[in-house]
């Protein structure tokens, strides 16, 4: 890009909520990529976090929709709707708004599809057993769900864009295993991949920087993200012995 002659660029980070992994972290490798390159590198401008705009809302919603359709009428009255999302270690996310953002993003999708009720539950979690991560894992919360009476699944990976190695084996392998082990009919929907409303949702967050007089659209309780990254923002979680916050169990809640 230097040799190119380029000056400013916008970077698209493929993660719609905010932590140290899904932002301040890409941010971190920019800036070592910069100082590697030296003088003249470009500048490069994250574009915001886009969890409740109303594109990525409707995308989801209606792979939602779409998956809905495989179960009958009498399989939807006894329908739970569950969301997942790449788990991440309590100490991260007690450091950012990535739990607070899924739950909105789950909240927002499950009204546009027509679920009075969710859970918000987590996948590919990683690292020693002892570090805590955010709970409920998706293969004991299917074991609960089939212990309380539950026989109908609609699974929707809100917390990914493309249907990578982590939802084809999390969920189309493993969770698909478990819950044919289980009796449980669980649809997996699509994640947002190339849907129309996705696609043109990254246009107008490259619009929107470009001109800063254009609205930033959102949807929900929170408003659109902040352009630019406060300073404090998504900080590194400490390491175990560093810090007691590691000590403290998490887990997420239910709607």
């Amino acid at each position: 890009m230097r040799t190119d002659g380029v000056k400013r660029a916008l970077a698209f980070v493929t993660s719609a909520y905010s932590s140290y992994s899904g932002c301040r972290q890409y941010r971190e490798n920019i800036a070592a990529a910069q100082a590697e390159v030296g003088p003249g590198a470009p500048e490069v401008h994250k574009l915001r976090a886009f969890y409740n705009h109303p594109r990525f809302i409707q995308a989801y919603a209606g792979r939602v929709r779409c998956a809905l359709k495989q179960f009958s009428d009498d399989e939807r009255r006894m329908l739970r709707f569950v969301a997942t999302a790449h788990s991440i270690p309590c100490s991260m996310a007690q450091t950012s708004d990535y739990e607070r953002q899924l739950r909105e993003t789950t909240r927002l999708v499950a009204e546009r599809a027509g679920f009075a009720n969710w859970d918000l539950v987590y996948q590919s979690r990683s690292g020693p057993a002892t570090q805590p991560w955010l709970e409920p894992d998706i293969l004991d919360h299917l074991r609960n769900l089939h212990a309380a009476g539950v026989r109908n699944v609609l699974l929707a990976p809100l917390g990914f864009l493309s249907d990578h190695v982590e939802v084809l084996y999390d969920l189309d392998t493993e969770a698909a295993r478990v819950a044919s082990e289980l009796g449980l009919k669980m649809i997996r929907a699509a994640t947002v991949g190339t849907h129309p409303e996705f696609v043109s949702m990254i246009r107008e967050l490259i619009e929107e920087r470009i001109h800063p007089d254009a609205p930033r659209l959102a949807i929900g309780d929170f408003g659109a993200n902040h352009d630019v990254c406060l300073a404090d923002c998504c900080p590194a979680p400490q390491r175990a012995g560093k810090s007691p916050v590691l000590e403290v169990p998490c887990a997420s809640r239910h709607s």
